[in-house]
Formats: C-alpha cells, structure tokens, sequence
C-alpha cells in the first residue's frame, strides 16, 4: 500500500498536482477526512490588484490569515516580474500571522521578518495603496511578539 502522502493513491488536481482533498481548519490545517471544515479559497483565481487587497483584508480581519495567504499567493504567481516580491511579501506576512495563531512564535516570527524584508523595495513606490511602510514597521513589531499581532491593515 502507498504512503498517503506520497504514492500514487496521493490527491491530485485536474492538472495532475499533488493536493490534499482532505478538508482544513480556518488556519489552513488539515482535519481528517469526513469532518467537515472551513472552504478553502479556490486556487488560480485571476483577481484585479484591488480586489486581490480587498478580499486578502476581508479575510484578515475575519481571523483568517491562511486563506488570504492562499489569495495573494495567487497575485504573487501572476504579477509582473517587478511586482513580484510586494506580492510575496505580503503573503509572508500573512503566513506569518497564521504561524502566530497556530502557536509556532519562531516560524512566525521568521515569516514576518522575511516578508518585511520583501517589501522594503517597494517603501518608496506607491502600488495599489499598499501601506509598504506601516507593514514593515507593522511586522517588525510583530515579530518581536508574534502572539500580540493584530491583523494589518494593508492599505493606506
């Protein structure tokens, strides 16, 4: 019988991806199979710069950092070269928020410095309305005390 993460019995995509059909958690962890858990976002889902920044907030200030990682992950993987790292960089930072709600200080702690670090190109541009500066200091702050991070606010 095949290990159930890596055979060929393994979950996959209509691409043919490895993925997890199991159902998860609002923090992105998997539950086992037949609990019913929260949807997750739908992957590859092309969204306007905006809307990306408006449901990525919509779904922090619902305590949902996992799923607006998933959205602007999404961004990330289809912005232009030059935009690229602002994208990444602010996925980091909500990985590193749900790190800090799981109860893993150190990765989260890590995740906020690294997307922090991400986004210090972007301090003296103006894409989309992000807050580059008041994120940075927002998860420099917060990496210091993970536990105590409120969900940003990612635009001015």
């Amino acid at each position: 019988m095949a290990d159930a993460g890596t055979g060929p019995d393994r979950d996959r995509d209509e691409a043919g991806r490895a993925r997890s059909a199991r159902p998860r958690d609002g923090l992105g962890r998997p539950l086992p199979r037949g609990v019913a858990g929260v949807p997750r976002q739908p992957e590859g889902v092309p969204r306007p710069p905006e809307e990306t920044l408006e449901e990525a907030q919509r779904l922090l200030d619902a305590g949902m950092p996992f799923h607006a990682h998933e959205v602007l992950e999404d961004a990330w993987k289809a912005a232009p070269p030059l935009e690229r790292a602002l994208w990444k960089g602010l996925a980091q930072l909500s990985v590193g928020l749900t790190h800090a709600a799981r109860g893993n200080q150190a990765g989260a702690a890590t995740l906020l410095r690294r997307g922090a670090g991400a986004l210090e190109a972007y301090r003296d541009k103006d894409l989309y309305r992000v807050d580059v500066a008041g994120l940075v200091t927002w998860a420099e702050t917060a990496a210091r005390d993970p536990e105590a991070a409120a969900p940003p606010s990612l635009r001015h």
